[in-house]
């Protein structure tokens, strides 16, 4: 990307960013960040607290503790985009093989098509409602077909266009939404009451369960950047203050409390007046947001869906593409985007129309982030023992169709943060407890508690430093300084070679 202009169509795929093109601050994260997740599909996620039956001062306590915890989580993976120019799954190589970074690919990719399509069906229904009230547009199959066709065509020509084009699109969602989410406070301020006490109370058997249940439904949405950050943070240059770039993603995070906090308030609102659209069986936050709001205000309603639909869905979208093409790098960025985007569109339809599968997906999302939590561990810990070095040529063997160099361990598979990561993220299912959802096989250990992501978290950091303790990585793949934490063996690493070039001698 040799120039500066919104409208050139982006050219660079996984390959390292040249220093020259890496123009990014640290400021243009937080708005990647933020924008893509202050939109309407966060204000859901807010209503989940009172849907659990949390009186909305410990839903708020809640909210704000998943929060923190995934913000914290998620600002460390921030890093390795400026430090390698590379996106998050090529990084991974370093820690899972040069083949075993499929794994980061693969869940990226399984994440951005779940949070694209809860992004379009969200900003679609509320498009389609706020237009019904506000213009008498036909609330039909056919209306809702063209609000999601409308949402998805625009959002893959963005991403088409690449990272400058969607920064630009998420500078002006990041005012654009947060001022139509602050005018809600003039139109529910009437009607709020914060003294709404719920169903479910300290000393109850569902309290704790229903509380951290919702903690974890908060804290999977920053979580769900983790594979994402350096699809945006590979543009910011290598000499960038760390302390800044994680600034940056932690606080766009932090941010976020602002379409959590709606989305928490409104759904109060709506359970006092509309209490038929809380059901738990059957929750329909946005026909109770319309049913609960002034007339005017079903414009901005209209807005926040549009903005915050494309807002989410370049961000989802853009990394879904740029992983298919690490994948499979015979796919230059542009044609593994348009072709993920085409794949995403028909499962929109399909899977609101034929299969009905807008309850599912969200229980699909939170399985995912439920297996990426433990990889962004063993990323973090790898980060640590390697005291943030890395060797940029040896990452890019996978796309190169190469053999050998640092991360080529055995065959390209490290089978030490592999084994971390299956078995972590195996136990984290098994802990798996979403009544009416999903229920893991071990999910009803703790009261009815969910403790999936605490048991991943912790299981992957044991696990994976007690590997490496017990079977050293390779002298060479420390660097300079050595490692940290951990012992190194003094194990030959095979020199880089071109299967190709060879066989042309």
């Amino acid at each position: 990307m040799s120039g500066t202009s919104i409208t050139e169509i982006e050219t660079y795929g996984v390959e390292r960013i040249p220093d020259a093109d890496r123009t990014a601050r640290p400021l243009d994260l937080f708005r990647v960040a933020f924008g893509g997740a202050n939109t309407f599909a966060t204000c859901v996620l807010g209503s989940f607290p009172i849907l659990f039956g949390l009186s909305f001062w410990h839903g708020l306590a809640a909210t704000g503790l998943g929060l923190v915890v995934g913000a914290l989580i998620l600002a460390p993976l921030s890093l390795f985009g400026p430090l390698n120019g590379t996106n998050n799954a090529v990084s991974s190589s370093a820690h899972l093989g040069v083949h075993g970074r499929i794994v980061g690919s693969f869940l990226s990719l399984l994440t951005a098509i779940a949070f694209f399509s809860i992004s379009v069906w969200s900003s679609g229904d509320a498009l389609v409602g706020g237009a019904h009230r506000l213009a008498g547009l036909p609330d039909t199959d056919l209306s809702y077909a063209v609000a999601y066709g409308v949402f998805a065509v625009l959002v893959l020509v963005v991403c088409v266009y690449g990272f400058r084009f969607m920064l630009f699109v998420n500078k002006i969602a990041v005012a654009a939404a947060s001022l139509l989410f602050v005018l809600g406070v003039f139109a529910f301020a009437g009607d709020f009451d914060p003294s709404y006490a719920g169903t479910v109370h300290p000393g109850d058997a569902l309290f704790w369960p229903s509380f951290i249940g919702a903690a974890l439904i908060v804290l999977s949405n920053p979580v769900s950047f983790g594979a994402f950050l350096g699809d945006w943070s590979r543009y910011i240059p290598a000499d960038t203050p760390r302390g800044k770039v994680m600034a940056a993603a932690f606080l766009s995070q932090l941010a976020t409390i602002l379409p959590f906090l709606f989305g928490l308030t409104t759904a109060s609102i709506i359970a006092t007046k509309a209490a038929e659209y809380v059901d738990p069986a059957a929750p329909n936050y946005v026909g109770g947001l319309l049913a609960v709001s002034p007339g005017w205000y079903f414009l901005p309603v209209c807005l926040i869906a549009l903005i915050g639909g494309m807002s989410t869905g370049t961000t989802s979208l853009y990394g879904t593409g740029l992983d298919f093409s690490s994948v499979f790098p015979r796919f230059s960025r542009v044609q593994a985007t348009v072709f993920i985007g085409t794949l995403s569109i028909l499962f929109i339809f399909a899977g609101r129309f034929a299969a009905n599968l807008t309850q599912s997906i969200s229980t699909f999302a939170t399985l995912i982030i439920t297996c990426t939590a433990p990889w962004m561990v063993i990323m973090m810990l790898g980060y640590v023992t390697r005291r943030g070095w890395y060797d940029p040529e040896a990452l890019q063997v996978f796309n190169r169709r190469q053999r050998g160099g640092r991360y080529w361990f055995t065959h390209g598979w490290n089978w030490r943060g592999l084994s971390a990561w299956l078995v972590s993220a195996g136990l984290a299912l098994a802990f798996v407890n979403l009544p009416g959802q999903f229920v893991g096989p071990l999910g009803g250990l703790a009261d009815g508690i969910d403790i999936s992501l605490p048991v991943g978290l912790a299981v992957a950091a044991i696990l994976y430093l007690a590997l490496l303790a017990l079977f050293p990585e390779p002298r060479e793949v420390y660097g300079p300084a050595g490692p940290r934490l951990v012992r190194a063996a003094d194990t030959p690493v095979l020199p880089i070679v071109d299967p190709a070039a060879e066989a042309a001698t």
